[in-house]
């Protein structure tokens, strides 16, 4: 009789997180997230590690693209089990799974007009991934599971949920696993979110693990103070109602728009900013933000308190969520400063492109990112300080002024993740480093053995250990 666990995705690198539970009668596959990376983008492609109709059971930490998109895939290809985690991650995950099937139909139709245009066929047919169909025959198998109770979710294991503080629904799972004499509590961290951020409660405590997985995409660095950010929000908001511009964020749909929205509400309800209008101009953002309405039991002390005043933490007077683009495109034609919130994140597509070509040129305009620009995008080009900038086959001049917040990350930084690790009271047998890139992962693992004297590893793709 043995227990093995094996990394199929989040190992050495930061996206397509997925890991394998195998006893002698069971297979449970702990999240089944897209590959986001453009190097590793093909392992989306790839076979599942063992055919999906002998999996018992899926086990999801929470509703990010990274930790559940794959489901669909699984799904067609024969998955027919039940998909377990929290009531609000399984609402959030029918809004990511359905809004990537979409991607995933355009980008193929994309890519197939392209070789057509250039008379050349791709490395492969120009398929979507999966479709929406495959997304709404996923959607059911969510299975809404209970928090700090066990839930038996296969022959021999029971899984239990625990707050993680990254989005609102986002859990760390412990799984009890038993194969005949040998019994493992084997602990999966999720993504740890961090302690005093607003809306969503702190990471929960989690006690006892003979094996932990643990994330560590910020295991190398320590993040700013986030009680800075309103001080800073207050300045750039001031500053670009006083030039009479609008104010234009890139922001993520999942979490990060609605603790902005928080911060404006406080703001605002302190007379640090003046009441200006404020357009959440993302239809998955609005898609998201209902399931906050919908999930007030998972909100923080402060949040809670808001409430009991008769306020919303994700709602003011002159908010306006927009949702249709006859809504989006009547932004433009407002006059005066506006707050405008826009996806993507990234500035890599969506409306946040129509929002930057009216007010990149304006020098009375400020575009104020609060999220991590990844290398290439046109986020960073735009941070990195370029003169002029290409948006929609138009070459515009960068006269607005470029600005960012730092402290608005929902991943815990490298002491935050060893305060959740050192909730364990007897040291783990031994602790696996995934869901970072290299430098970081490593860094971590290092970290954690100097800090704690427990065992770590930094597991590669593919790798096998057996939990003896």
């Amino acid at each position: 009789m043995s227990i093995a666990l094996s990394f199929h995705g989040a190992a050495r690198n930061v996206t397509g997180s997925r890991y394998l539970i195998e006893t002698s009668t069971s297979k449970v596959l702990v999240d089944c997230g897209l590959y986001q990376e453009r190097d590793l983008r093909n392992r989306n492609w790839e076979p599942f590690a063992v055919p999906p109709k002998t999996l018992d059971a899926v086990v999801l930490t929470h509703g990010h693209l990274d930790h559940c998109g794959l489901l669909p895939k699984l799904v067609r290809e024969g998955f027919a089990g039940q998909i377990y985690c929290t009531p609000a991650t399984a609402d959030i995950s029918r809004i990511v799974l359905l809004d990537s099937a979409r991607i995933q139909e355009e980008d193929a139709e994309f890519k197939k007009r392209r070789h057509q245009r250039e008379g050349r066929m791709g490395p492969r047919p120009e398929a979507a991934l999966y479709t929406p169909e495959d997304a709404e025959r996923a959607i059911p198998r969510l299975s809404a599971a209970p928090y700090e109770q066990p839930v038996p979710i296969a022959p021999g294991i029971d899984a239990t949920f625990h707050e993680a503080g990254h989005i609102l629904g986002a859990t760390a799972v412990s799984l009890r696993v038993t194969d005949g004499s040998v019994s493992r509590q084997i602990l999966f961290s999720g993504d740890i979110g961090r302690w005093d951020t607003p809306i969503v409660r702190d990471p929960a405590v989690v006690a006892e693990a003979d094996y932990v997985v643990v994330e560590s995409t910020y295991g190398d660095r320590l993040h700013k103070p986030s009680d800075q950010i309103p001080e800073r929000l207050a300045r750039i908001i001031n500053n670009a109602a006083d030039a009479g511009g609008n104010i234009v964020v890139p922001s993520f749909a999942i979490e990060r728009t609605q603790e902005l929205v928080y911060h404006l509400n406080e703001l605002r309800h302190d007379k640090r900013i003046p009441h200006l209008r404020v357009f959440v101009d993302s239809p998955m953002a609005v898609r998201v933000t209902e399931v906050f309405r919908r999930h007030p039991e998972l909100f923080d002390e402060e949040a809670r308190q808001l409430l009991e005043e008769g306020r919303h933490p994700c709602d003011f007077p002159g908010l306006t969520m927009c949702r249709s683009v006859y809504e989006s495109k009547s932004i433009n034609h407002i006059r005066g400063t506006a707050i405008i919130v826009a996806g993507s994140g990234m500035c890599t597509g969506g409306r946040i492109k129509h929002h930057l070509a009216h007010n990149i040129s304006r020098r009375e305009s400020t575009i104020m990112f609060i999220g991590y620009q990844a290398r290439g995008t046109l986020g960073r080009i735009l941070l990195e300080g370029t003169p002029d900038v290409r948006i929609h086959g138009r070459t515009q001049p960068v006269r607005a002024t470029i600005t960012k917040i730092n402290g608005f990350s929902a991943h815990g930084d490298r002491d935050e993740l060893l305060r959740w690790l050192s909730g364990i009271k007897s040291g783990p047998r031994h602790v696996f480093v995934t869901h970072g890139e290299p430098e970081s992962a490593s860094s971590f693992a290092a970290f954690v053995a100097e800090q704690r004297g427990w065992d770590t590893s930094v597991p590669a793709h593919g790798d096998r250990a057996v939990l003896d």
